[in-house]
C-alpha cells in the first residue's frame, strides 16, 4: 500500500484516444491525468505524500484562515495551526484524511469522507467527490451535505498542478483572465483587492511560466459559455484547460520551483479553483451556509483543448 492509500485507476476512450486517471484515497487526491497520451497534471513519486498539496481536495475551506481563528456573531472559533510558518489554518480539514470509495466504474469513482464536529469547527458534514473521465478530460463533482442540526459554513477548493504534455513547465504559457487580484500581508492573508490591469499579475494575454514567481488569488472572472476557463499552453500546440462552474468565482495561481516530480525537482504551476478566497470564514466572502440537511453540488474539470 502506498502512503497515499489505494490508487483508483480510471480509463476511457474519447475523442483524443485513450484517457487515464489515477485518484488516491488520501484527500481524494488527483495523481495523474493523461488524455491522448499527453499529461495534463503534474505527477509525483509513489513513495511520498502529495507535495505542496498537489491534487488534493480542500474542504470546508480552501487556502488559509488567519491565525487559525475565525469569528461569527461574536463567537471565536480556534482551529489547529497547520500552516506553521505563518500561524494559519490551511487547506481545510480533510488534507490528511483517507476517503473511502463508495462507487466504482471503469471510467469513474466516487469517494466520501465525513467532517465530524471538532474544536474550531463544531459542524457535521458528509462530503463526496466524483471523478469521471469524459470525452476530452475529467469532470470533478463535489457534494457536501450538512448532517448536523445547525447551519454550517462551507467553501470548496482543489489544488491541481497542471501540465500541457511533455513540455517543461517553464516553457508553458499560463492564461488567467481576471479583473482583480488580492493583495496579501506577510502571512499570505488578503488585505485588499485591486485591478490587475498593468500589473505583473495580469495573465489575460498569457505569460510564460518561467517568467512568473506567483502565489496570487484572482476574482472578477468572466464566464464563457457558463464556465470560468483558465489555460496552460505548450509551444507544440497542446492546450490544457481548467474549467469551473459559476460558484468557483475565485482562482489561485501558484508557481513552485523545485517541485519533486517523478524525474526529479522541476518547476510546477498550480491553478486552484475556489468557491471562496483565503480567510473567507472571517470576511464572509464566498462562504455558503448550508441549512441542516441541505446538499450542495458543484463541479469543475480539466480538459484537453488541442
Amino acid at each position: 500500500m502506498l502512503p497515499t492509500g489505494e490508487q483508483h485507476r480510471l480509463t476511457f476512450h474519447g475523442s483524443f484516444g485513450d484517457s487515464h486517471a489515477v485518484v488516491a484515497d488520501l484527500a481524494a487526491g488527483l495523481r495523474e491525468l493523461q488524455v491522448g497520451g499527453e499529461h495534463l497534471v503534474q505527477r509525483y513519486p509513489d513513495g511520498g505524500i502529495a507535495p505542496s498539496a498537489a491534487g488534493l481536495i480542500l474542504v470546508p475551506w480552501p487556502n488559509r484562515i488567519a491565525g487559525a481563528v475565525w469569528s461569527h456573531e461574536g463567537v471565536d472559533y480556534e482551529l489547529d495551526v497547520t500552516d506553521l510558518a505563518n500561524g494559519n489554518a490551511s487547506h481545510g480539514l480533510l488534507r490528511n484524511t483517507a476517503y473511502r470509495a463508495t462507487d466504482r466504474e471503469e471510467s469513474a469513482v466516487t469517494l466520501t469522507a465525513s467532517i465530524h464536529p471538532q474544536h474550531g469547527y463544531p459542524f457535521f458534514l458528509q462530503t463526496s467527490v466524483r471523478y469521471e473521465l469524459v470525452d476530452d478530460g475529467l469532470t470533478v463533482t463535489h457534494g457536501v451535505v450538512n448532517a448536523g442540526d445547525t447551519p454550517a459554513p462551507v467553501a470548496i477548493g482543489a489544488h491541481p498542478f497542471l501540465r500541457a504534455g511533455g513540455t517543461p513547465a517553464e516553457d508553458l504559457t499560463l492564461t488567467v483572465v481576471a479583473e482583480r487580484r488580492y493583495l496579501t500581508d506577510e502571512r499570505n492573508i488578503p488585505t485588499a483587492t485591486e485591478s490587475v490591469a498593468g500589473t505583473e499579475d495580469d495573465l489575460a494575454e498569457g505569460r510564460r511560466v518561467g517568467d512568473l514567481d506567483i502565489d496570487r488569488a484572482f476574482t472578477g472572472l468572466p464566464l464563457v459559455d457558463g464556465r470560468y476557463r483558465h489555460r496552460l499552453s505548450a509551444p507544440d500546440g497542446v492546450v490544457t484547460e481548467l474549467w469551473a462552474e459559476e460558484d468557483f468565482a475565485w482562482v489561485q495561481a501558484f508557481t513552485k520551483p523545485g517541485f519533486p516530480g517523478v524525474d526529479g525537482p522541476e518547476l510546477a504551476v498550480a491553478v486552484e479553483p475556489m468557491t471562496a478566497p483565503a480567510n473567507a470564514f472571517n470576511t464572509g466572502e464566498g462562504v455558503r451556509w448550508l441549512a441542516p440537511g441541505e446538499e450542495w453540488l458543484v463541479s469543475w474539470g480539466i480538459r484537453r483543448v488541442a
